[in-house]
């Protein structure tokens, strides 16, 4: 990567000549650097790249993340994202407000789940079109994950097609308009002294809270570190959201987290990187390779989201048959391969 930082005149004039530029970490999609000038505050400069991808797929994902942090700007209070501060579309470059970062808390959660509900809170249907409407599971995941069912002889209720074609239905983000990260995870949250502020918003987009707070239970399905949160911290965290997104809106949070858990679960691509979504059917390796993303094992996530469903949707009206299969699935999987792990607890997430 280049130290030298791709700034136009336009950007020169905003943030004045660089004197220091120090090359951050980031995905092979982008390129961050620490850029200091003589007489101006430290900012962050972020420049999107092809990343092996078409040109006009990082022309999206620049045009998704403006969009996203601009909406994001509206948080009054504590900001729940870094200032956008200029802007050069010729070159997928964006400058942003450096942010402090407190680095490790033991109890990280509930400041995550009550910026993660102010996030979500800060739009509506009149922001419809801002950004692209959230994409979850398709008839073809559902038939992927019944087709998983079937290699591993594990016979699918009746009922279970039914349930999962109703399920798509309610999953339609149409009706939802909340402003969604769409990869809050570790590392995308930084603890400052004003509260958890999130970066990388080149996945955001609009639909359900829910299935970002479902990020508590189900593992975190789109992060390399996947973890696993029960018990009293679960409440916690779940009842932080929900009070903070009342307080904001006057009403309860919409929609069933159970039906936001089995959404990640049918989505295969949710075992992967985002490199490698849409790529293959990765229900289809599953019984043969079990490949790794970060340091957990795609049969791992599975088994945890596996019985997640399976607890959520014992007593469930509309998904009771699902759970049914989930929980005889993570049983066949454990009786195949006893030494999976159980995903690490969430005291164990990595920090940077």
């Amino acid at each position: 990567m280049s130290n030298r930082v791709p700034f136009s005149e336009a950007l020169l004039s905003t943030v004045g000549t660089p004197e220091q530029a120090e090359i951050l970490g980031s995905s092979p999609r982008a390129r961050v650097w620490r850029v200091r000038s003589a007489d101006r505050r430290p900012v962050i400069v972020k420049q999107i790249v092809d990343g092996g991808d078409a040109a006009a797929d990082a022309d999206t994902r620049f045009a998704r993340e403006v969009a996203g942090l601009r909406l994001a700007g509206r948080a009054a209070g504590p900001a729940v994202a870094p200032a956008l501060l200029a802007t050069d579309p010729s070159s997928r470059v964006m400058v942003l407000e450096h942010l402090e970062d407190l680095g490790r808390t033991d109890d990280w959660m509930p400041g995550y789940a009550e910026s993660l509900a102010r996030l979500h809170a800060l739009t509506g249907p009149a922001d419809a079109g801002a950004l692209p409407v959230w994409s979850g599971p398709t008839a073809a995941d559902a038939e992927s994950f019944l087709a998983l069912a079937r290699a591993f002889d594990v016979p699918v209720p009746s009922a279970v097609p039914d349930e999962l074609a109703a399920l798509l239905e309610r999953l339609d983000p149409a009706p939802y308009h909340a402003l969604l990260h769409g990869d809050p995870c570790p590392g995308n949250d930084l603890r400052t002294a004003d509260g958890v502020r999130f970066v990388d918003f080149e996945g955001a987009s609009l639909g359900n809270g829910l299935i970002e707070l479902a990020y508590f239970r189900i593992g975190f399905p789109t992060c390399w570190c996947a973890m696993s949160v029960t018990a009293a911290p679960l409440a916690e965290v779940e009842d932080v959201y929900r009070t903070t997104w009342r307080g904001l809106t006057g009403k309860d949070v919409p929609g069933d987290l159970a039906d936001a858990c089995a959404g990640w679960l049918i989505q295969g691509d949710a075992l992967v990187e985002r490199a490698h979504r849409r790529t293959v059917d990765q229900f289809a390796r599953v019984p043969s390779e079990d490949f790794e993303w970060g340091y957990i094992s795609a049969r791992e996530r599975l088994v945890h989201r596996l019985g997640v469903v399976a607890d959520m949707t014992r007593d469930h009206d509309h998904l009771h048959a699902v759970g049914r299969l989930g929980s005889a699935l993570a049983d066949r999987l454990l009786e195949r391969w006893p030494q999976l792990r159980p995903l690490p607890t969430h005291d164990a997430r990595p920090w940077y």
